[in-house]
């Protein structure tokens, strides 16, 4: 099992900015693949960014150049730093992991993912 807590979630204005965290336990992080997904109440949850096991990422088109996504195995942490934030990037922001998978570092859905966070909300005012 593999247990994680998301923090860092709050209120921001337009172009603000907010680091996420989210803190795994339960298995060696370095084996995990890390992933952030976000939902709006009534909507799917939607794929935001994702890291694999080593230093590969990878984004979601609509946060793409504003939203940066790490790793500290030494921490068992991943982050989220959020700049440049719209309106629309508010929703609860999910933290997921896996067992990192042979082959693929690529893992954009939400089936991919074994392990979810309770969640934080981060909210955009205009």
């Amino acid at each position: 099992q593999v247990q994680l807590v998301e923090s860092g979630g709050g209120l921001r204005q337009a172009g603000g900015s907010l680091r996420l965290s989210c803190a795994a336990s339960g298995r060696t992080f370095s084996s995990l693949a890390m992933g952030w997904f976000r939902q709006v109440p009534g909507e799917e949850r939607e794929f935001v960014a994702g890291i694999s096991s080593g230093v590969y990422t990878y984004y979601a088109d609509s946060v793409k150049g504003r939203f940066i996504i790490s790793r500290d195995n030494a921490k068992n942490t991943v982050y989220m730093q959020m700049n440049s934030l719209k309106p629309e990037d508010t929703a609860v922001y999910y933290c997921a992991a896996t067992i990192a998978p042979r082959g693929s570092s690529y893992l954009p859905k939400r089936v991919s993912y074994d392990y979810w966070g309770q969640g934080t909300q981060v909210t955009v005012s205009s």
